[in-house]
């Protein structure tokens, strides 16, 4: 079991890892030990997740969330298999905790005053500068 907050905890069934070769740096290593993993987390049938959280967590993870409406998470960083299921672990972790934080509502207020003249005045001049960009006649 996977602990996110007092709240939400997700169950071992709802997470699969399976380890692939890695690429990168590692000598032989990298050519027969599979340290990189892939971590799959069935977000979209998760029982433990509000279904706003599953919202903002399918924006936040883009190109992670699969059309099954899983969330997959991959680590490669380090030599060692068990360092990365931990980072990838921790990545998943700190994604749900992310959206979890419900987004501010914006107040909507009127512009003042100064803004107002301001931006009119911004207005003019700048037509003025492109007024200026005419044509010259020669007959001046």
């Amino acid at each position: 079991m996977l602990r996110i907050s007092d709240d939400i905890s997700i169950q071992d069934w709802e997470l699969s890892e399976s380890f692939v070769r890695a690429s990168g740096p590692g000598g032989q290593n990298v050519n027969k030990v599979a340290t990189a993993v892939e971590l799959r987390f069935e977000a979209a049938r998760s029982p433990s997740l509000p279904g706003p959280v599953k919202t903002r967590l399918k924006r936040l993870a883009g190109r992670r969330w699969t059309l099954e409406g899983a969330l997959i998470i991959q680590c490669d960083e380090t030599r060692s298999q068990a360092r990365n299921r931990d980072i990838a672990r921790q990545r998943l972790i700190d994604l749900v905790q992310k959206a979890m934080v419900a987004p501010k509502r914006r107040i909507a207020t009127k512009p003042t005053l100064g803004s107002k003249k301001r931006r009119l005045k911004a207005k003019k001049v700048r037509g003025e500068v492109k007024v200026m960009r005419g044509r010259v006649d020669p007959t001046d």
